[in-house]
This record gives C-alpha cells, structure tokens and sequence, in this order.
C-alpha cells in the first residue's frame, strides 16, 4: 500500500497505467473503444454512433440537451458526431415547439444500421465481460456510475462559480 491507501501496481501495468485518474480512465477508454469499433467495423458504424442512434431509439425524438445529459458528452463532441449521422442519413431533424431546440430522430437507415450493429455490439461486449467478469465489471460499473455522479456534480458546481461575477470592490476598501 502507498500513503493513499491504495495498493501499489506491479508488473507490466505499473509502468502502462498513471496515478492520474483521468489519464487512465482515458487510456482505458480508448482501448476498449479501439475494441468495440474493429468488432462494429463491418456495420459502418463506431461505438460512439452507435451509442448515439441507441439513445435516439430509446428517447424517441431527442434534442441535444437530452442527448448530452443521457451520453454524458460534451455539446461539441455530440455536435460533430450528429452532423457526421445526419450527413449519412441515419438521423432527420424534426420540428419542436421551441424552434431554438435541435431535435432529431432515427430514419428508416439509421434505424437499419442501428439493428445491424447490434450483433456485432453483442460480441465486443461478450468478448469485454468474458476477460473481465460479470461480478468484476458490475462491480466496476457501480464504481464508475459513483464517479460519474461526482465527476458531474462537481463540475456543474465549478461552471456556475465561473459564471458568477466577482463583486466589485467599494471605494476605500481592499
């Protein structure tokens, strides 16, 4: 154990994995996406369109607030991700009452690539949880949906701080 409570890291990960929270919750990240997207590649389709087309179906007519808040992702990732998905057909914007609001839906193409990647969805997941374990990555799961929560409230606690103006300062004071 190091002076954090923390069991010290030994082989070949000690040297791959940093200390830093967030540099290894993204190199995990992206390994296991690199997984999933050579397993979806025949689908046309990477993980992280799939991920989206997967949360229009289940919202049914989704905007971006929606999106964002259900994917945990940041405006101009989605952005970029859903104009990709619109260029190709696979998702239509629909009317909205408020016309400020983006919504979109699944068409009869995105739909189509939606259920063709869901297969190949099956077996990179199948593939994860059996190196992994069911009991570990549920375990694993519960711990990241903590840190998720925290990561997410904390940040919205630190956005509202910057938006807030500093008070100025009276005459005569320091």
């Amino acid at each position: 154990m190091d002076g954090r409570g923390t069991r010290r890291m030994t082989g070949p990960d000690r040297e791959r994995l940093s200390p830093c929270v967030c540099s290894t919750l993204r190199m995990v990240s992206r390994a296991v996406t690199q997984l999933y997207d050579d397993i979806l590649r025949p689908s046309g389709l990477r993980v992280t369109q799939f991920s989206i087309l997967g949360a229009i179906a289940r919202l049914g007519d989704a905007n971006l607030r929606q999106l964002e808040h259900t994917l945990a992702i940041d405006q101009t990732t989605l952005t970029r991700s859903l104009k990709l998905l619109e260029r190709n057909g696979a998702i239509d914007r629909v009317p909205h009452p408020d016309g400020r609001i983006k919504a979109m839906t699944l068409t009869s193409k995105g739909r189509k690539a939606l259920e063709a990647a869901r297969p190949l969805w099956a077996r990179a997941q199948d593939r994860v949880l059996r190196e992994l374990g069911t009991t570990a990555w549920a375990d694993a799961q519960r711990r990241l949906a903590h840190l998720l929560r925290v990561a997410v409230k904390k940040r919205r606690r630190i956005r509202g701080q910057s938006r807030v103006r500093p008070r100025r300062a009276r005459r005569g004071s320091l």
